[in-house]
């Protein structure tokens, strides 16, 4: 079998002159990577192809390297994210791609506001596909991840086979498969794998063309969270009132109970409209603690994370697809003048908490369940509002405490 793996290795032709020589182990690990390339299914042709002259981008190592001290504020975040530019472009394009819209909406069961919502903050409508700055290639992309990734390497592998699937399958030329420097794709920025299982022919040319048709983009999207769960006829969730002395160690996301034993605890919508259907569970979500907006999140907001596993992404898109059907901005206000922690506060945080006995868990500046737990508990032992936010003013008790 080595013989045959050699023998195999030994009928590519080289990987591109002079280029290739720039790093030999790159063009040996190209080389090392064909066999599971064939076993997939790809032909020695196609792979010969993409490869042939192809170098390391050193950008995708870079930003595979870095590690942000700095995290906006959510509210920042939704500044640029639910931005009057980014509504109006999006009115736009409901209307511009309305018929399409019609079609898919009653295909999926996916609201059209949703899907536009996703357009416009995974690509600007499309507008960053012109930008060769932020575009890349997507097999050099995913073939630098690989290869030098570090803790993206697996994902690089995994990715870069599906990406040459798509290409061996033939819905688009390897010159127009086009991505970020991570390998998301197209309109709505589908990695590979999330391409081969979701990703649909809407116009019926035989190609699923999520670069060039958005047609085809936004029917994608609308089969990817139909796919996921997407609970049709209904929102994502709503922007709701606390009543005074209200336990807000329920806003973990965990405590789901039905809008029917939330409204029982005193919370209403700020409309002051009821909730349409008091059956539905949703979770409490309060993404600035105490003194910032509360959610109760549908299990759509669960749906919407299944694009990209982040609280603030999933209420960016909900937010903007509010905005663009013509609701209002949230009523309540953020905590402006706090100042979001650095990558070693919040591990400080962490690290504190751990001394105090209140088992935050691993110390790496994320913070997770574990951590909003023992802030919980912590703040609940001094007599503050158990709220689980993170903030310099908690940073600073912690230091004094411990």
């Amino acid at each position: 079998m080595v013989r045959k793996a050699l023998i195999c290795l030994c009928l590519l032709v080289p990987f591109g002159g002079s280029a290739a020589l720039a790093d030999a182990g790159f063009n040996r690990w190209v080389e090392s990577f064909w066999p599971e390339a064939r076993s997939a299914g790809i032909s020695r042709s196609l792979y010969q192809e993409v490869f042939r002259g192809m170098t390391p981008d050193p950008d995708v190592i870079r930003k595979a390297e870095d590690q942000p001290e700095f995290t906006r504020a959510i509210w920042q975040y939704l500044d640029s994210a639910v931005s009057d530019k980014r509504i109006e472009n999006g009115q736009r394009m409901l209307d511009e791609w309305g018929d399409w819209l019609d079609h898919i909406e009653r295909k999926f069961g996916v609201s059209r506001y949703v899907v536009v919502a996703i357009w416009g903050m995974e690509s600007s409508y499309g507008q960053v596909l012109d930008n060769p700055s932020i575009v890349k290639p997507t097999i050099r992309s995913l073939a630098t991840l690989a290869y030098k990734g570090g803790k993206r390497s697996r994902f690089g592998r995994t990715q870069l086979l599906a990406a040459l699937k798509i290409l061996q399958n033939g819905d688009v030329a390897p010159h127009d498969m086009m991505g970020s420097w991570a390998g998301a794709m197209g309109h709505t920025q589908f990695i590979p794998t999330t391409y081969l299982a979701h990703a649909v022919d809407v116009t019926g040319d035989g190609r699923r063309d999520i670069w060039n048709t958005i047609p085809d983009a936004l029917a994608s999207t609308a089969a990817y969270l139909k796919d996921s769960g997407w609970d049709a006829g209904k929102t994502w969730g709503y922007e709701v009132e606390l009543p005074r002395g209200f336990d807000y160690t329920l806003g973990d996301m965990r405590s789901k109970k039905s809008l029917a034993q939330w409204t029982r605890l005193g919370i209403r919508r700020v409309n002051g409209s009821a909730f349409p259907r008091p059956g539905d569970q949703a979770v409490l979500y309060l993404p600035a603690g105490a003194r910032g907006p509360a959610f109760l999140m549908l299990d759509n907001f669960r749906v919407i994370k299944r694009y990209n596993n982040a609280n603030a992404y999933a209420l960016a898109v909900g937010h903007l697809s509010d905005r663009l059907l013509g609701m209002d901005e949230f009523k309540a206000s953020w905590p402006r003048d706090d100042r979001p922690l650095k990558s070693d506060e919040r591990a400080e945080v962490q690290s504190l908490l751990n001394q105090g006995g209140f088992s935050a868990g691993k110390v790496d500046g994320k913070i997770g369940p574990n951590t909003k737990r023992a802030v919980m508990a912590y703040q609940k032992s001094r007599g503050m509002t158990p709220d689980g936010y993170v903030s310099l003013d908690l940073l600073r008790r912690l230091q004094r405490d411990f």
